[in-house]
């Protein structure tokens, strides 16, 4: 690989983790954020209190909000919300050179377009070799150095092997595949069924109807992948079916956590706007159309998009779905 610098793109959570462990990895890390305040504060300071109490910045990450210095790297990360995506790509074409490997860490589908990460990076930045990081994994995890293994999909197959190989730390553990689309697919879907795994919580309906739920959902989820020409092998992987059943069984979860309100009474606008972002209340009504776009039943992710834009109550989708016709599995 050449060089040995990455930059991350998005100071979040989520990002900062990546950021610490790429440093793990040995790498020079540059990361970006928008606030140039706050950057300067962190890069002089190193604190990292406000996202990971007790943690700090190492020596060997670079802070800052200036974008031309962020993409002199050759590897990007795009660790940015889905809907926010567009915007911040945007910003880096006007900086970006030509040749850099761009990987997006964002799950889920453009809420205007029902565009994929991948798909929204080609039409903003251009010729360059696009990526997507997605599977089981709790920023908090990842920036203690807890054992964590994600997916890496590019389209070479070279390429996507040295990237995992480059990227990859003690704790963070990244499998390399070409199926960038079921990759997407498994991240985009997860995070709708993991609200409805927490409506199930909420609910107090038992951990068999939520199994039920998790096992049904990833049914649909494969249904919608298949349709896109996903590999089985992947659904049934980190960025699939791995990715689900962290999100839909822990309150770490900001999808579940959602859900969890949501079960406990609390209404949509009420759960959403109280609570940290879950990217699946964005992606549930483009899945949902884009799923009977290609005539594919989804009742779950349906029922999800009906509570969140208030046309269904939770115990009316719920008796909805198990009054369903009984068929094979």
């Amino acid at each position: 690989m050449k060089g040995n610098r990455v930059s991350v793109i998005g100071a979040g959570a989520f990002g900062t983790a990546l950021a610490l462990a790429f440093r793990q990895a040995g790498r020079e890390v540059t990361l970006w954020g928008r606030d140039a305040e706050a950057m300067a504060a962190l890069d002089a300071g190193r604190d990292l209190g406000a996202l990971f109490p007790g943690a700090s910045l190492p020596t060997g990450i670079r802070a800052t909000a200036d974008l031309s210095e962020a993409v002199l790297a050759g590897i990007l990360v795009m660790a940015v919300p889905t809907q926010a995506l567009r915007q911040v790509s945007e910003a880096v074409a006007l900086v970006l050179p030509q040749g850099r490997a761009v990987i997006s860490a964002a799950k889920g589908m453009e809420q205007r377009t029902g565009a994929f990460a991948t798909e929204i990076l080609a039409e903003t930045l251009g010729a360059h070799r696009f990526g997507i990081l997605s599977g089981p994994s709790f920023a908090a995890d990842i920036a203690r150095g807890l054992p964590t293994a994600i997916a890496l999909a590019m389209a070479d197959a070279t390429d996507a092997e040295a990237l995992a190989r480059f990227l990859s730390s003690p704790g963070l553990r990244l499998y390399h595949t070409t199926d960038i689309r079921g990759v997407e697919i498994g991240g985009a879907a997860k995070n709708v069924l993991a609200i409805a795994a927490g409506i199930v919580a909420g609910l107090g309906l038992g951990d068999s109807a939520r199994a039920a739920m998790i096992t049904r959902g990833f049914a649909e989820l494969q249904r919608f992948a298949r349709a896109y020409g996903a590999r089985p092998e992947t659904l049934m992987g980190l960025s699939g079916l791995g990715d689900l059943v962290l999100t839909a069984s822990s309150p770490q979860s900001r999808n579940y956590a959602l859900g969890l309100a949501l079960g406990q009474g609390r209404t949509p606008r009420e759960a959403i706007g109280s609570g940290k972002l879950a990217e699946g209340a964005f992606t549930a009504a483009i899945l949902a159309e884009s799923a009977k776009a290609r005539g594919l039943e989804m009742p779950i992710v349906d029922a999800v998009t009906a509570i969140l834009e208030e046309r269904l109550s939770v115990g009316d989708a719920v008796r909805h779905l198990m009054a369903r016709p009984l068929r094979g599995e």
